[in-house]
Formats: C-alpha cells, structure tokens, sequence
C-alpha cells in the first residue's frame, strides 16, 4: 500500500471524526474531577500534566516546545511544579478514567458495549501501526503507552495515537510556514475553525495585547487584513499548512487502506455527533471574534 493510494483528504476527515472523539475529555468536569483529587486542581495544570504525563517528569521547555501555541511563561509556572503533587504515572492513570468516565456519559452504555466500537477501535488501532516516530515525541512517547482492553479505551488511545501523529507533523508544517505558536493560532482562528480568542487567552495564556502584536506582524506580512480576516495570501498559506500536514501524516491511512479509512471514518463521526449532541464542548468554543 502507497500513500498515493489514499486521497489525503481522505485522511483527513478521518482525522477530523477522532480528534473530536478524543477531545472530549479536555472539557468534562471528570477530567479535573479526578486530578483534583491527587492535588491538581488549575485547569491549566491539569492539561499540562495529563497530554505532558507520556513524556515523563520533563521540564517547561520540552512542554512548550511539543505543544507548541502555549506561552512558555504559562507553561512554567505549573510544569515541572506539578510533578510535585503528581506522578506522571498517576496523571496517565487518572486521564484513562477520567475518558472512560466521559465517554460512558456522553456515548451511553450501549454505544460503549457495541459491536461498532469494538470495530472502530480495531480500525484505530490497525491505522496507528503506520505512523512512525521520528520527529514526532508526543506521538512516539504515547505509542510507548499499552493499549486498553476495553474497547471504547482502546479507540480513545488509537484517537490519541494518530491525532498526536499529526499533530507533530503539523508543527513541523507551521515552522516551516513561518508562523509561531502565536501566530499560528490567529490565522486558525480567523479560518472559522480555531478556538474563539477568549478561550486562546484562557487556556493558552496569551493576553490581548499579545494577539494584536501576532496580528500586527501578520498584516505587515499580507496573511490577514485590517478586519482580522485571512486575505488570499493568508488562506493560501493556511491551505498549504493543511495539505502539508496531510502529506506528513498520510501514512497510517495509507496503511489502513481506503475501505478501512471510510468505515472508520463513518464509525467515528457517529460517535462524535453523539458526544456533541450531548454537549461535549462548550458552544462558544469555535468563533473568530
């Protein structure tokens, strides 16, 4: 099987389905439920330690380069203090009940119990066997991760697997483009599918003066216009990131097959239009303004 065999678009969506699908978990209260009982109680701290938790007790400096649109003075102010109320270890364990907790809730039992899940989750995982690690260390230090017995586990984990995959694929594409963390996160918002700049500021740490600097130094570039809108040459550049990033992570679709990729695809957009419609995000979450 060759890459060329899987239209890239393809892989895409497929990508699109399970990302929502493992995304779930970074908003439910049982997320901070669970941390909270070991100590960690700041959302910000939360997310560090549980997506961080695979690569060990690592200082800021590898968080914010491996997540990469975080403010590094964010970043340090709760990584690596918070390996001091939890152990990695802890905090991986406590994330697998937070998901399954999560999605028991918002899929239903009997969506957990399916033969559809169990099929979804073979799929996830045949895919996952063709990523690779080079270059990619959230996905490489999440691969080292045993995979759960149960089967809506096993999804979310084969979820987390190719979204990491392409997710570090995607930061090589966004330096290359020119774009920092900040920056980065501007032009995705202004395409309509980022997070609305309220929640940038909460969750990622940057300020409104920072943004308007990041969208400065893109007008100067001719990526955005005074109305904070891509102009051609921003939706050129934010296309190309895309198709980059798809040509990086064609791979694990390609080793799926094209069969394989439209039935987990349809199998893992039910899913997330289930977890959605049982309100899984929050609906201000997706805004340019």
């Amino acid at each position: 099987m060759t890459t060329a065999a899987i239209d890239a678009r393809a892989g895409r969506r497929c990508h699109n389905a399970l990302n929502s699908l493992h995304s779930t978990h970074y908003f439910s209260p049982d997320l901070g439920r669970e941390l909270g009982a070991l100590g960690v109680t700041d959302a910000r701290a939360v997310n560090f330690a549980v997506r961080a938790a695979a690569l060990g007790a690592v200082g800021a400096g590898a968080v914010t380069a491996a997540f990469y649109n975080y403010k590094h003075d964010l970043v340090a102010r709760h990584v690596p203090a918070v390996w001091e109320k939890v152990a990695p270890e802890q905090a991986l364990a406590a994330r697998l009940r937070a998901v399954d907790t999560t999605l028991r809730r918002l899929l239903g039992e009997d969506a957990v119990a399916s033969a559809e899940m169990a099929e979804a989750a073979e799929l996830a995982l045949r895919a996952a066997e063709g990523c690779s690690r080079g270059a990619r260390p959230l996905y490489s230090a999440h691969a080292d991760l045993p995979v759960p017995d149960a089967p809506h586990l096993a999804l979310w984990h084969a979820a987390t697997l190719l979204r990491e995959h392409r997710g570090d694929g995607h930061l090589t594409a966004l330096t290359t483009a020119g774009l920092d963390g900040l920056e980065a996160l501007v032009t995705h918002t202004a395409t309509g599918k980022g997070m609305a700049p309220k929640w940038i500021f909460t969750t990622r740490g940057w300020t409104r003066e920072e943004w308007n600097a990041a969208a400065g130094r893109l007008r100067e570039r001719g990526l955005i216009d005074a109305a904070g809108e891509l102009t051609e040459e921003g939706t050129a550049l934010r296309e190309g990131i895309e198709r980059e990033t798809d040509r990086l992570d064609a791979a694990p679709y390609a080793h799926l097959g094209a069969e394989g990729v439209a039935r987990l695809t349809e199998l893992g957009a039910a899913f997330a239009r289930t977890a959605l419609g049982a309100g899984a995000f929050p609906a201000d979450l997706l805004a340019k303004r």
